[in-house]
């Protein structure tokens, strides 16, 4: 089914019904005009058809587009099934999912003071502009869900040759599917092996472009191959020390050779990153605390601040 927008409206004050409008201009800050245009997440709301046709039989009564504080009404996509940071293509504007439903103002709401019930802050969506265009009903829509971009690096001399199967590697990836898969979240996730080379580790992780997320496992010892952290550490922009040493005392405290891993986090660029041991054992435990946090630092990456 096609999407497209079926009304824009704009409203003054906050707390109060919106009216439509024949077109909307989308600045950097929001909707021009509007009073929920800031430098903030919360620049532009979207509610559906879909959504607001359910609401009309409980109210009892038609309503008019804008009595939500919707800055766009769209057709043709349940919009709180999307996720934050998809995205949304109207014209020359270019639109990113920032947050899914709100807190209800209760008296303050128009339509909460009339039903005792609002659908917004259920169905509502949010997005912040990050490319300005003019946006009027009748204009087509077109939704771009977000996908991750994984890639997951096994250092092993052997595993490499073909001598060993490589084990670690496949259950990190088994482990972020399922993460992502739970998470309603595209991912397309990339495995390689390569040997205890530095060389070969600095130009696999500099090659590996507008990567989301960079696992490797193997090489965090303090053997004479184990060259993973040396090569890594430097090139983080920023290190993320909790995750690993919350790791290290959790599991250390029963098995003491746990507290030999290195093993750090950071970010490159916009990419996380995260080195894991060589084990499968290690790889589960590692990758249960840090499947917590990938949420909150996904978010933190993209300039969204959301507790």
């Amino acid at each position: 089914m096609e999407i497209k927008v079926i009304s824009v409206n704009i409203s003054e004050k906050k707390g109060t019904i919106k009216v439509p409008v024949k077109e909307i201009n989308l600045t950097s800050t929001g909707v021009e005009g509007d009073a929920h245009s800031g430098r903030w997440h919360r620049q532009v709301s979207l509610l559906g058809t879909e959504s607001f046709r359910k609401f009309e039989k409980l109210a009892g009564r038609p309503l008019k587009y804008g009595e939500f504080a919707e800055n766009i009404t769209t057709e043709g996509i349940i919009l709180h099934e999307t996720h934050a940071l998809d995205r949304f293509v109207i014209g020359d504007a270019l639109l990113e999912v920032t947050q899914i439903g709100k807190k209800c103002h209760g008296d303050s709401c128009a339509i909460y003071r009339e039903v005792g019930n609002c659908v917004m802050p259920k169905e509502g969506i949010f997005c912040r502009v990050l490319k300005p265009g003019k946006v009027k009903a009748g204009d087509a829509v077109v939704y771009q869900p977000k996908e991750f971009r994984i890639k997951v690096i096994t250092l092993s001399d052997r595993a490499a040759a073909g001598e060993y199967e490589d084990r670690s590697g496949p259950r990190i990836e088994s482990l972020m599917a399922e993460y992502f898969i739970q998470s309603g979240w595209k991912a397309e996730i990339e495995r390689v092996v390569i040997p205890d080379e530095a060389n070969l580790l600095r130009h696999t992780i500099s090659g590996s472009g507008d990567c989301d997320v960079i696992i490797t496992t193997g090489g965090t010892g303090i053997g004479p191959r184990d060259i993973t952290v040396d090569v890594i550490k430097p090139l983080l922009d920023k290190e993320i020390p909790g995750i690993m040493e919350l790791i290290r005392v959790k599991y250390g405290a029963e098995k003491p050779n746990a507290l030999v891993s290195r093993s750090v986090a950071g970010v490159f660029g916009s990419t996380l990153v995260y080195t894991l041991p060589g084990s499968v054992k290690a790889v589960e435990e590692y990758m249960a605390e840090i499947v917590k946090t990938l949420r909150h630092s996904f978010y933190m990456l993209n300039g969204l601040d959301l507790h």
